[in-house]
């Protein structure tokens, strides 16, 4: 009897465990069904995708949506269409909002405004503090959860961790994996004799890689005395690869697009566009970080999509905020570095797919394996197209990448086997839903 599904994806070049290959994939009930040739098979619906790569469905697992209490730069609505126009289905959103993100009753106010709202998939990360560290372990058990996020250092209020006892407080109680922004509070306050009016390249962070390698020592140390899993969000400078190397029993590894496309030298072509914390940095920085991702060092790639209008980024520094929008040029900036022999499919799978499986335990996402959630990234390897602030969905209506030529880009998106995005237009109406989590089940 003819097998009978969904949706049928045929003709496409699929990248999965098994490595590359043309083979179909079929769906029921947002599902991955079957995998292999199915022309004699039927469904409600065939999708041709001859010429198309067909990967795993692409997760940034650091995002800043800004909702609540800052919804004119973004919000989760505005953020996650950007995301599913640049093909990313899942998204790991920030705690720092208005109320913070840092206890069971404002998560689960996100996850009801995400909910059948946000038109990818989502899971939120609540905040560590001093005041909540003893209930780590249960806050990050927690439906829609990703797990507890800490600020050692450009943060305010009740989120800022710099010290190592509150440091060691949240680790001693956390069971899943902490992600770490690792700056040194202390180091930072030392240095404001670095700052120059009017240039963010005077930022104490930028001119100080100290800053970073100190807190990361710090980190590390204290999550080994706690024999606790930790991951080091955006890392910047060639002295953390190194150190991070010889640690990675407990540390996994995040690194962002833009630190692996821009050096100083935007600082002269953009100005304040270029403003981020930790700050894009000099060029041997930046291919430090390259190396690092040769080398295994490096597990996931987030975006650090953290938006601010541009009214806002046109204050002169230190006014100016920190931050750009991030997530919806991930997939395009990475598969043009694919195309320039930087690093392989299979390497970009890894890094957006499979590694956010590996070091969150994401349940059910970040394979194309029967059984599993059928969501997709559905690139075009040869599309040449320029990235312009006017395909950018964000809030922000901005990117620093406009202009950009590249090679590779986003066709579809499908989440939970629902076709979301189709070349460049939104095709089904908003259905996120949390992600689940292994350790949390």
């Amino acid at each position: 009897m003819p097998q009978t599904f969904d949706v049928i994806l045929s003709g496409g070049t699929l990248v999965n465990q098994d490595g590359e290959g043309l083979r179909d994939v079929g769906l029921r009930d947002g599902k991955i069904a079957a995998i292999g040739g199915l022309s004699r098979a039927s469904a409600g619906e065939t999708i041709d995708c001859t010429g198309l790569h067909i990967l795993p469905g692409v997760v940034d697992s650091q995002v800043h949506f800004r909702e609540p209490g800052l919804s004119h730069k973004e919000d989760l609505e505005s953020g996650s269409r950007s995301a599913v126009l640049g093909g990313v289905t899942g998204v790991f959103e920030m705690p720092n909002t208005t109320p913070l993100t840092t206890g069971e009753a404002e998560l689960a106010d996100k996850v009801a405004r995400g909910t059948d709202r946000m038109h990818c998939d989502f899971a939120f990360w609540v905040g560590g503090t001093h005041q909540n560290a003893k209930h780590a372990a249960e806050l990050e058990r927690l439906p829609g959860a990703a797990g507890v996020k800490v600020f050692m250092g450009s943060s305010t209020g009740s989120l800022l961790v710099a010290d190592d006892e509150g440091i060691a407080q949240v680790l001693a109680h956390t069971r899943r994996r902490a992600a770490f922004h690792s700056e040194d509070e202390y180091r930072l306050n030392e240095r404001k004799d670095l700052r120059v009016e009017g240039d963010p390249r005077s930022h104490p962070v930028w001119r100080d890689v100290e800053t970073a390698l100190r807190s990361t020592q710090r980190l590390l140390k204290i999550a080994r005395e706690k024999r606790a899993l930790i991951h080091v969000l955006h890392v910047t400078t060639a002295e953390e690869i190194e150190l991070l190397s010889h640690h990675k029993d407990l540390a996994s590894v995040e690194v962002t697009p833009n630190h692996l496309t821009l050096d100083a030298s935007a600082y002269e072509r953009i100005g304040t566009l270029a403003q981020m914390n930790p700050p894009v940095r000099e060029a041997h920085h930046r291919d430090a970080l390259w190396e690092g991702l040769r080398q295994g060092v490096v597990d996931v790639i987030g975006s650090d999509h953290a938006p601010h209008t541009l009214e806002e980024k046109a204050q002169p520094y230190p006014k100016s905020p920190s931050g750009m929008t991030g997530v919806q040029t991930l997939v395009p900036l990475l598969l043009n570095a694919v195309n320039n022999g930087k690093l392989t499919l299979a390497r970009f799978v890894d890094l957006t797919s499979a590694g956010p499986l590996r070091v969150f335990g994401m349940a059910g996402k970040g394979r194309i394996a029967k059984g599993y959630d059928a969501d997709f990234t559905v690139v075009d390897m040869k599309r040449r197209e320029v990235i312009r602030n006017e395909w950018i969905a964000s809030r922000a209506c901005w990117t620093p990448f406009d202009g950009a030529e590249v090679t590779g880009w986003p066709v579809g998106t499908f989440v939970r086997g629902a076709r979301v995005m189709w070349e460049g237009e939104l095709v089904t109406p908003s259905r996120g839903k949390p992600i689940r989590f292994q350790q949390a089940l």
